[in-house]
């Protein structure tokens, strides 16, 4: 070969110890990779106790002790060369079924740091011992220790500090490993997973080991919260050759990032896009766009269906049938939501309670000055130094302002004995419930329905919303429960009722539409109107018949018969804003959101007066459809407090 030209490099192999360096920069980021690498070695090993220690959040000690398989003198040697492994025994990238399968993470980790690693086989009596030092490897020497391995990576990137100025503090890196271990032990919950040490003390975790029936959700609830338990209905579906099981949490159970979404395939956590798309598809009618589900899910298939080595960390996969995969998911938590109706989460119940509570303790009262008080009303104004937050409001405001002060003074002089007052609650006591009639009342202050007779309807003790007893401020429906009260957003929960209804009558054959004695023209912006006119026919399966009419207008035929009455303009506007937002979402999607926008114009508004019977039939029609916990937006739409909670609200408890 000819030189080469003066000033040019010439081609060379590189020193196997900067390849190996160059290598860990792909396999070794940061203490979580690491941590990660040699987790998952000691999973594949079969362990079933996996202890975890770092000292200034991994950089200067990371320890990793299992009771797996171990290693003999041979393969400790072999296992810090690269491209050594023991878990590809026929050489099928296609068909891989363990964690880890590249050679190159413990060469890559002695590479940059100091890496020892002790192994014992079980049934022998003594272990070996290895060392790696900046990429120098030692020889193979007896050492005692218990069965399993023993990795101790000390000075992680002190052969190239570079690195070390790209890391987060010690609190970060450990918060890092902390979710490492997180979403290893949801994906394998029969292992018993620790982690301490200096820098941990806010990351540290001790998950024992789960087996039995119901261990992966007792797994999910130690490492989601316990409030996942409740607040999570459970999935399972097969399709093909793909099995899908989880937990899936409610819809206003939700978090303001996706770090509570967990995937496992075949035994291993990913963060794949695909299915994080998946799980925003089906719970985009239920769910604000901001906020983010907690979800656990398990996909199980033939390994040649899935490929793992997509991306150098593992955490992205790629299936075959991407379709059928996305598929699954969203049928297997929309039939999972359904089943459980219109259930709201009991965060909602607890957030509220804590909205009610004083900013700061009362003062102690002597007996003989609290017996000479009246019992305080449930509305009675607050403190305007403490705002409240009631969830279903969406209304950063003090609770008086968005329920309204009480209908009966609270602090008139102290009586033997405290009478209910009239209006509101005046009809029903917690007894009546205990028969098969209950009599709604409603509030004084509302003259329509206090004229109205009492409506006699049987309403069944199994009712879970209960009767209606008050309409407060024409927005808020006041219900009695066999053990508590509800209160409902009216405008929000019919909002959702009329878009299930919507989507019912699109799948049955079509939307009911009624026919406009007089066509109206709509004027717009003329590139709204362009594009309204482009959607014409599929709006027309949605119930909405309209056709341009000249520059920057349409002219509308025909309406959804639920819509009927409403503002046209404000209607078309948000028709529009559903069709811009949507994107190159599928049409499918986009039609939801339209449908979705266009049942806000045929719900109920807040400020409408109520006869008890309307309030009545409207519980009964959420108990009946699905979702009815939330409305479109992903806000709750009613709030419940058992009596229980109530009476501890007054010290009665």
């Amino acid at each position: 070969m000819a030189d080469s030209p003066p000033g040019r490099p010439s081609v060379r192999r590189l020193d196997p110890v900067l390849v190996d360096r160059i290598a860990a920069g792909e396999v070794v980021e940061r203490p979580a990779s690491a941590v990660k690498e040699l987790v998952e070695n000691a999973v594949d090993a079969g362990a079933t106790s996996i202890a975890v220690t770092i000292a200034a959040g991994g950089r200067k000690l990371i320890r990793v002790v299992d009771d797996g398989g171990g290693m003999g003198p041979e393969d400790l040697a072999l296992a810090v060369e690269r491209h050594a492994t023991s878990k590809l025994p026929d050489g099928d990238l296609d068909r891989i079924d363990t964690l880890g399968f590249r050679g190159e993470a413990l060469p890559s980790i002695g590479a940059v740091a100091r890496l020892a690693i002790t192994s014992r086989m079980p049934g022998t009596d003594r272990g070996h011992s290895i060392v790696v030092d900046a990429g120098q490897k030692g020889p193979v020497r007896p050492a005692a220790g218990q069965p399993g391995t023993r990795i101790e990576v000390t000075e992680l990137f002190a052969a190239t500090p570079a690195r070390l100025k790209f890391l987060k503090s010690d609190r970060a890196e450990a918060a890092a490993v902390g979710e490492i271990l997180r979403r290893l032990a949801v994906a394998h919950p029969q292992i018993r997973f620790s982690l301490t040490g200096e820098g941990a003390s806010s990351a540290s975790l001790v998950l024992p080991a789960e087996t039995g029936p119901g261990s992966w959700l007792r797994r999910l609830v130690a490492v989601l919260g316990p409030e996942f338990g409740q607040n999570s209905a459970p999935l399972s579906l097969e399709r093909e050759s793909f099995a899908l099981d989880g937990h899936v949490g409610l819809p206003t159970f939700h978090r303001a990032a996706a770090t509570h979404v967990h995937f496992v395939v075949n035994g291993r956590p990913v963060r794949d896009r695909l299915l994080l798309s998946a799980v925003r598809g089906a719970y985009a009618d239920v769910m604000a766009s901001d906020r983010h589900p907690v979800v656990a899910l398990a996909l199980t298939c033939d390994p040649a269906l899935v490929d793992v080595n997509v991306h150098p960390a593992k955490t992205e996969v790629r299936f075959r049938d991407p379709g059928l995969v996305r598929g699954l998911i969203v049928s297997a938590i929309h039939e999972a939501l359904r089943r459980e109706g219109g259930r709201s989460s009991a965060t909602v119940a607890a957030r509220t309670l804590e909205s009610l509570r004083p900013a700061q303790a009362p003062p102690v009262r002597a007996p003989a000055q609290a017996a000479a008080r009246p019992a305080a009303s449930l509305f009675a104004r607050r403190d305007e130094t403490a705002p409240a937050r009631v969830q279903g409001s969406g209304r950063p405001e003090a609770f008086e302002r968005d329920f309204g002060p009480a209908p009966w003074e609270a602090h008139e002089p102290a009586q033997a004995a405290y009478e209910a007052p009239p209006g509101g609650f005046r009809e029903a006591d917690q007894a009546e419930f205990a028969g098969d009639v209950a009599r709604p009342s409603a509030d004084q202050r509302n003259p329509a329905a206090a004229d109205a007779s009492p409506h006699e309807a049987a309403h069944q003790t199994a009712h879970p919303l209960g009767a209606a007893r008050a309409q407060l401020h024409e927005t808020y429906i006041v219900a009695q429960t066999r053990d508590g009260i509800v209160i409902v957003d009216q405008h929000a929960a019919h909002e959702r009722l009329v878009y299930e209804r919507l989507k019912r009558e699109r799948a049955g054959g079509g939307i009911a539409r009624q026919i406009l004695l007089i066509p109206e023209v709509v004027e717009l912006d003329p590139a709204e109107a362009d594009r309204l006119a482009e959607a014409a026919e599929a709006l027309q399966d949605l119930g909405l018949v309209l056709e341009p009419f000249g520059h920057g207008a349409v002219l509308v035929r025909e309406v959804p018969a639920a819509l009927a009455g409403g503002a046209l303009r404000a209607l078309l506007t948000d028709v529009v804003d559903a069709l811009h937002e949507g994107g190159a979402d599928p049409l499918a999607r986009r039609l939801d959101a339209v449908l979705s926008r266009m049942s806000c114009h045929g719900s109920i508004r807040a400020g409408r007066r109520l006869r008890p019977e309307e309030m009545n039939a409207l519980l009964r029609e959420m108990e009946a459809t699905p979702f009815s916990g939330q409305c479109n937006h992903g806000r709750p739409t009613y709030v419940e407090l058992k009596l229980a909670d109530v009476e501890r609200l007054f010290g009665r408890r």
